[in-house]
């Protein structure tokens, strides 16, 4: 929000006041941001996690192809509100897509993913040649 000063008093622009992005009202779901992301390293596997709250199992499409991660979702929504001598009627289109290059490491047949409470989770098995070797006593001869 910009200011006006006068008098050593700080004043809102009007104008920052009448063109606010949800003046009239609908801009409330409005969202440009593609989600948060975690990735964490285990021993055996990787962790990568998405905030996508509000959504269904069935809005994301998930694919892997030449070792990238491809996540995408799209929802629509329309909602219709009538009163005596006026009707509302607001429509809401939500999308994103993030892509991953994954490891060589990583078993690509084994990616197990979860949507839980908001959270778009997936678990990236290592090959097993890529996790550590147990150490091992050599005798002394």
């Amino acid at each position: 929000m910009s200011l006006i000063k006068r008098n050593d008093v700080l004043f809102p622009s009007l104008m920052n006041e009448i063109f606010k992005p949800d003046w009239f009202g609908g801009m409330e779901n409005y969202n440009t941001k593609v989600p948060a992301v975690n990735i964490k390293e285990n021993e055996a596997d990787y962790e990568l996690e998405l905030a996508v709250p509000g959504r269904t199992k069935e809005d994301f499409n998930i694919e892997v192809d030449d070792n990238v991660l491809t996540i995408s979702a799209e929802a629509k929504s329309e909602k219709t509100k009538s009163e005596e001598n006026y009707t509302r009627r607001e429509f809401g289109f939500y999308s994103f897509k993030r892509a991953f290059t994954l490891p060589e490491t990583i078993d690509e047949d084994k990616i197990k993913a979860s949507y839980t409470d908001g959270l778009l989770k997936f678990v990236l098995p290592k090959k097993e040649e890529a996790l550590p070797k147990p150490k091992r006593m050599i005798e002394l001869s």
